[in-house]
């Protein structure tokens, strides 16, 4: 009974022993358990992202607009990004219906001619949250940033500018006897420089067309649209006569091609400046690049005439990059827009594709990079952020139709059908009506 007793004893002890060590395994099991879990969920909390962001544009656009994706998406492994890309007219086809039922894009490649129509549609986010957070603007001019402003939010980030300018052959300058474009120059000076073109056989430039019109309103206190875009920008119809008349004797006195020569190009291989037998021409300051290439010989870049240049002169959009109302992850948007505009290794991509970079940093950062007339671009435009005037309101929904009854109008007046005086009155006709309608 003693050694029964005994080994009953010993076996409850070994029982005990062994459910101890197994609640031991189990405890420690379970920890291990937790701390897996723990880490699964850690992991997890890094919320993955996808984003849609829509552009239009050509091939090369496309191409390197995927790799500033991918450098994005390897630095941000959380985010995903589908992209969506069109040529111009497709694309809009496309964006259209995407809007009705509230299904653009996160990101929004936004044209300057659109951006009031989608924003007073409740389509697009205002991004002034943003600005100072996800979206750095410690390197971007305050009338860049503008330029997407609409009544009291910002609906567009400016991805890059344009400005106007007049672009010249040095060589033919000298040669008919105008060593530099004068300091300060004003419309004066360039009459005096088209009457001694004209002597020596050249023309001054293709002539002069509506958007340097703008740009002689703003010069001389005026818009081309009211504030408000229920109508014209100026009240003294003599800006209007003043300008055209201008423009119809310098065709009068052979100083600029006539309105039957230019319709004949077939393009432009076929102007006068590329010819050689122009000194210049306005054009939109990125323009100057393409214009280089063609012409083939040393180019420059001035602001147009003055006074007032710094008025007249206003940083145009090239294009915006605009978050999605209906989007879920507006701050990862607004951070991806922060990289496109501010990342120097994928500006270096880009290369100023969409208009020159809005950065100062981006734009210094890429000098040796791009060629010597994305050069000369860059520091013209880097001049006009120092001497130019707020944008103001985006044209109105109907300006297009404005424009386009402009043109015929000056037509008309070039060909000698109306005077300025009568061009004058039928436009502010026709425009007051299309911008009433």
């Amino acid at each position: 009974m003693k050694k029964l007793s005994i080994i009953l004893f010993l076996g409850i002890i070994m029982v005990l022993l062994f459910t101890a060590c197994n609640n031991n395994n189990n405890s420690t099991s379970n920890s291990n358990d937790e701390s897996s879990e723990k880490q699964s969920t850690d992991a997890d909390n890094e919320e993955k992202i996808t984003l849609r962001i829509a552009w239009w544009g050509e091939q090369t656009r496309h191409e390197y607009t995927n790799k500033v994706i991918e450098m994005y998406e390897e630095q941000n492994p959380n985010v995903s990004i589908e992209p969506e890309y069109a040529s111009w007219d497709d694309y809009w086809t496309k964006l259209a219906p995407q809007a009705a039922s509230n299904q653009l894009p996160d990101i929004v490649q936004m044209d300057l001619i659109y951006l009031s129509q989608y924003s007073n549609s409740n389509q697009l986010a205002d991004l002034t949250p943003y600005i100072g957070n996800e979206l750095n603007v410690d390197n971007i001019a305050d009338n860049v940033v503008a330029g997407g402003k609409l009544n009291d939010g910002l609906y567009g980030f400016n991805l890059g500018t344009v400005a106007m300018s007049w672009d010249y052959d040095p060589a033919i300058l000298e040669e008919i006897g105008v060593n530099s474009i004068p300091d300060n120059w004003t419309w004066d000076d360039y009459l005096e420089i088209a009457e001694k073109a004209k002597d020596a056989g050249y023309y001054i430039d293709g002539g002069l067309w509506e958007d340097p019109f703008r740009y002689y309103l703003r010069s001389n206190g005026a818009r081309l649209f009211a504030e408000d875009g229920s109508g014209l920008g100026y009240s003294d119809d003599q800006l209007f006569v003043d300008y055209w008349e201008m423009s119809k004797e310098l065709i009068d006195m052979g100083a600029v091609q006539s309105p039957d020569e230019i319709a004949q190009q077939a393009g432009p291989e076929d102007s006068a400046l590329v010819k050689g037998k122009a000194a210049g021409v306005f054009e939109w300051a990125t323009m100057f690049i393409g214009t280089q290439k063609v012409v083939g010989r040393p180019m420059e870049l001035s602001p147009p005439p003055g006074p007032n240049v710094d008025k007249g002169l206003y940083l145009k959009p090239s294009m915006f990059f605009s978050v999605s109302e209906n989007s879920e992850h507006k701050k990862a948007a607004a951070d991806f827009i922060n990289f496109f505009v501010n990342d120097i290794e994928a500006n270096k991509l880009i290369l100023g594709d969409r208009g020159v970079p809005a950065s100062s940093k981006v734009k210094e950062a890429l000098m040796d990079h791009v060629s010597e007339s994305q050069g000369k671009v860059f520091e013209y435009m880097s001049w006009v952020e120092q001497n130019s005037s707020t944008m103001g309101t985006p044209d109105p929904k109907s300006s297009g139709q404005v424009i386009e009854a402009l043109v015929n109008i000056a037509d008309q007046i070039n060909y000698g059908e109306i005077t300025p005086t009568e061009g004058a009155k039928k436009f502010r006709t026709e425009a007051e009506s299309i911008l009433g309608n």
